[in-house]
C-alpha cells in the first residue's frame, strides 16, 4: 500500500516537471519574435548584428542628414556622438520627429543601412528615451539639462 503511494506521488512529481518545462519552453518560443535589444550606434559598427535580427536602436537624428524623398522613404542618420548609422524608414514619420532630437527605431541592420519598420520620438521638448540618454552619456555627448 505504502509503494503504490510513493509510486504514484513520483508519478504526479514527474508529470508536475515534464509541463513546466514544456510550458517554459512554449513562453520562450512565443517570446523569441517579441524581445528586442536596444543598441547604441557605436554598438552597431562595432558588432554588427545579423541581417535577420530585429532590434531598437536610438540616439540623436544628426543635422543635416533628414532627406525625404519622391516616395514614402525617409532617410537621416542617427548618431550617438562616437558613429553614426544610416537609417531609412518607408512610412509617416511622428509629428515631433526633427532634427538633433532623440529617437528609438525598431528594424533591422541591412549591408551597414538600418531598415526602420517603427520610429519612435520624443513627445515634448524635455523627454528623451532613458536607453538614448545612457547612450549618450556613455559617449559623453549628453548632459542632463535637470542637474
Amino acid at each position: 500500500m505504502k509503494s503504490l503511494k510513493k509510486q504514484r506521488r513520483i508519478q504526479v512529481i514527474a508529470v508536475a516537471v515534464v509541463a513546466l518545462i514544456a510550458s517554459t519552453a512554449l513562453i520562450g518560443y512565443a517570446m523569441r519574435d517579441g524581445i528586442n535589444f536596444f543598441r547604441a550606434p557605436s554598438q552597431v559598427i562595432a558588432e554588427p548584428p545579423g541581417p535577420s535580427e530585429v532590434f531598437r536602436i536610438g540616439g540623436l537624428v544628426e543635422e543635416g542628414t533628414l532627406k525625404r524623398g519622391e516616395s514614402e522613404t525617409i532617410s537621416f542618420s542617427v548618431t550617438d556622438g562616437g558613429a553614426t548609422v544610416p537609417v531609412t524608414f518607408k512610412g509617416v514619420l511622428p509629428d515631433l520627429f526633427e532634427e538633433n532630437q532623440g529617437m528609438v527605431g525598431t528594424g533591422r541592420y541591412i549591408n551597414g543601412v538600418f531598415e526602420a519598420t517603427e520610429i519612435l520620438a520624443k513627445h515634448d521638448e524635455t523627454y528623451m528615451p532613458s536607453e538614448v540618454v545612457d547612450a549618450l552619456k556613455a559617449q559623453g555627448v549628453y548632459v542632463d539639462p535637470e542637474g
